[in-house]
């Protein structure tokens, strides 16, 4: 039987320990389901369980490391316990891949909400920003809480929709008021034009807005620059070019091309810059069942290597 796991992440002291108090003390959530509690990060605030709604259904474990959580046991603990459901309040300094590997292959994942504390974030996106993102790629919704009339909004909103531009974005002031993000984000490249130029700066995010919103592309015109590489399976007249793209760090530094169609490919060269005009078709592609996208190539020009050489989200 499948197991539905409520994810809480942030850092010590985002709020994590308050939400899900508040959470189990609701009477519309707890209706008898036998409900563990994965405690993985202690912080100053402690569970109340006197003022658990059904507390007897719940159950609590507090785990010290990552290292102790172990999938077998975790399995006897459903098994005992009759589960219904698992909530687990993650352990800011751990990343998803190290605990979802913990968890048993029946525990899914059904809903991941990340809590920051407005006024600590920024400082936590420089030092840390790859457990940021790895907590942000996740998620479903943020919630930014402690926020007042200083807090800049924008500069929050830009960081996590430079790594999810899906996930809801709530602020929730001292006095619990709560405001949901409408900030708009516009392309920086105009899509309405004969010919959509893609500048330099803007490959990283150029190339996620086509991977997630495909449709939109079908039959335009697009222009930019990249980096050429071929394989051995590759059919002939066809190559890739994009780019290296970084989310969040040097570690994870990746090629993200796009598959093109071009008489001329055979005189191209691995690691050749070029800059293309190509129309955007979309195929189905077998392998994986999904639609994807192949650029044929209208004109192929000589490229400068873009400084930097590395795309980036922001």
């Amino acid at each position: 039987m499948e197991i539905p796991v409520y994810l809480f992440t942030g850092f010590l002291e985002a709020g994590k320990t308050q939400f899900i108090q508040e959470t189990l003390e609701d009477e519309n959530f707890n209706a008898g389901e036998n409900t563990l509690l994965l405690v993985c990060e202690e912080g100053v605030e402690e569970y109340d369980t006197s003022r658990f709604a059904d507390a007897e259904h719940i159950h609590i474990e507090y785990v010290e490391g990552i290292e102790n959580l172990d999938a077998h046991k975790l399995s006897l603990l459903e098994h005992n316990l009759q589960l219904d459901r698992v909530m687990i309040e993650q352990n800011g300094m751990t990343t998803a891949k190290d605990l979802l590997e913990r968890l048993p292959e029946n525990w899914a994942i059904y809903q991941e909400v990340m809590f920051a504390d407005a006024q600590t974030f920024q400082n936590y996106n420089t030092n840390m920003r790859s457990l940021v993102v790895d907590k942000l790629q996740g998620c479903e919704l943020i919630v930014f809480n402690r926020c007042d009339e200083a807090t800049d909004k924008m500069a929050l909103h830009k960081i996590v929709r430079a790594t999810n531009r899906r996930t809801n974005i709530i602020y929730e002031k001292t006095d619990g008021e709560i405001e949901y993000d409408e900030i708009q984000d516009p392309l920086p490249f105009d899509l309405n034009a004969p010919v959509v130029e893609i500048q330099d700066e803007d490959y990283a995010v150029w190339y996620r807005d086509m991977v997630e919103e495909l449709s939109k592309y079908s039959g335009k015109k697009v222009s930019f620059t990249g980096v050429v590489a071929f394989n051995r399976t590759q059919p002939k007249n066809t190559f890739f070019l994009g780019r290296h793209v970084m989310t969040c760090c040097v570690e994870d530094i990746e090629y993200m091309p796009f598959l093109c169609r071009w008489k001329g490919a055979s005189g191209l060269h691995m690691r050749d810059w070029i800059r293309v005009t190509a129309a955007v078709e979309i195929q189905f592609n077998k392998r994986n069942g999904q639609k994807m996208p192949v650029l044929r190539i209208l004109s192929a020009v000589p490229a400068e290597k873009p400084d930097p050489e590395v795309a980036t989200f922001y």
